[in-house]
C-alpha cells in the first residue's frame, strides 16, 4: 500500500499554570480561539455544535473547514470533533489535572483535500508539517498568556 502524503497525524503536549475547570472551558469554546490562537482567523457559529473555522498559519494559504463537536466530556477531560472540508478528519484535546495546573494533549488525524496542499505534496510536506509545529507554538503561547491574564 503507498503511503498517502495527504494524511496527516499530529499530537502536541502542553502545559499550562491554571486550574482544570477554567482550562477546559476555555479549549472547549472554539468560538474564542481566535483571542488567543494568532493562526485561528475565524470562527463561525453555525449551530450549538458546529462552526465553521479559517486558519491561517506561516505559510500564505488558509485552510476551512466545519467542526462539528462529538465528545464534550467535562469529567474525563474529553473534547472530540470532526473536520469536514479542506481537511478532514478528527481534532482532539485531552485535559488532565497537573500539579497547580493542566497538561493539554493535542490529536488530530486529518486528510488534506485542499487542492493546493494535495498538488504540492510530494515535494513540500515537510513544510506543511513544519508549518503545524510553528501554529502549535504559537497556539500553545497564547493560551499560556491568555489563562494568564
Amino acid at each position: 500500500m503507498a503511503h498517502n502524503l495527504n494524511h496527516y497525524r499530529f499530537r502536541s503536549v502542553w502545559t499550562v499554570a491554571a486550574g482544570y475547570e477554567r482550562t477546559y472551558e476555555v479549549v472547549r469554546d472554539l468560538a474564542g480561539y481566535p483571542r488567543w490562537w494568532p493562526e485561528v482567523k475565524r470562527v463561525d457559529q453555525i449551530d450549538a455544535d458546529r462552526a465553521e473555522v479559517t486558519i491561517t498559519a506561516f505559510f500564505p494559504y488558509s485552510l476551512n473547514f466545519v467542526m462539528e463537536r462529538e465528545v464534550d466530556d467535562s469529567g474525563a477531560g474529553v473534547l472530540r470533533a470532526r473536520m469536514t472540508g479542506d481537511l478532514e478528519g478528527t481534532s482532539s484535546w485531552k485535559v488532565s489535572r497537573d500539579g497547580e495546573g493542566c497538561s493539554l494533549v493535542f490529536e488530530e488525524e486529518v486528510e488534506a483535500n485542499k487542492r493546493l496542499l494535495r498538488l504540492l505534496a510530494p515535494i513540500a510536506r515537510p513544510a506543511f508539517t513544519l508549518n503545524h509545529a510553528i501554529m502549535m507554538r504559537r497556539g500553545r503561547a497564547g493560551l499560556r498568556e491568555y489563562l494568564a491574564s
